[in-house]
């Protein structure tokens, strides 16, 4: 399977016989996006920066709810985890968990809050790990290193935060790499990954963005 990163919340996950595309937005965030196709699109919450499901292309399914979903070999389980403890004002936000070729890949959505154990053993094993950084709404970068720690993945890929045009306030991506303790990272522009190849310890990966 193959990792295409849009900006902001928006993947593209790829194998043979499915494309899944994760929180699409519209142009008031500031970017634009590209002309995208798909099976099956997932919304972590009803905000236009993260359900605009009208800009993709295709005959596919919506999932924005919590639930187990399964379509062209591809599962998906669904996980409401409130934006912030404080959840009484909150928009409902959907944890999504993706299986591709064997690969569980998490998409946390706009959680801002460290999650407690039970709802991490509710996400299960996560290979791959698709996290809010830049603050705003979201975890900010130490909540997001905490929460890293917790789920333990193979692969990090951070999102949610500042880029170029961005209409609203989030911090770079360097304040979480320094609470990381990284120094020196090289962007990719597509991540391809196999159950076999992901790496032994924790890594982060850091995507270009795909216009």
């Amino acid at each position: 399977m193959d990792i295409t990163w849009y900006g902001h919340a928006c993947f593209r996950l790829r194998n043979r016989g499915a494309t899944v595309v994760t929180d699409p937005y519209d142009k008031t965030l500031g970017l634009s996006l590209p002309s995208l196709k798909a099976n099956i699109v997932t919304v972590s919450h009803q905000t236009s920066h993260h359900n605009y499901t009208t800009g993709v292309k295709g005959d596919f399914k919506v999932i924005d709810g919590p639930g187990e979903y399964e379509m062209s070999d591809v599962f998906i389980t669904g996980i409401r985890i409130a934006n912030s403890k404080s959840a009484k004002t909150d928009i409902p936000n959907n944890v999504f968990v993706i299986y591709m070729d064997d690969v569980a890949v998490c998409h946390l959505g706009d959680l801002a809050h460290v999650p407690s154990q039970k709802q991490v053993e509710e996400m299960g094993n996560i290979d791959v790990l698709l996290v809010p950084v830049g603050g705003g709404k979201a975890l900010k970068a130490s909540q997001a290193a905490e929460v890293i720690s917790l789920i333990e993945p193979y692969l990090v890929i951070p999102m949610h935060y500042k880029l170029p045009g961005l209409t609203i306030k989030l911090d770079p991506v360097s304040k979480f790499l320094q609470e990381m303790g990284i120094t020196k990272t090289e962007t990719v522009d597509i991540l391809k990954l196999a159950k076999s190849n992901l790496p032994e310890e924790t890594q982060v990966v850091l995507m270009d963005v795909k216009s």
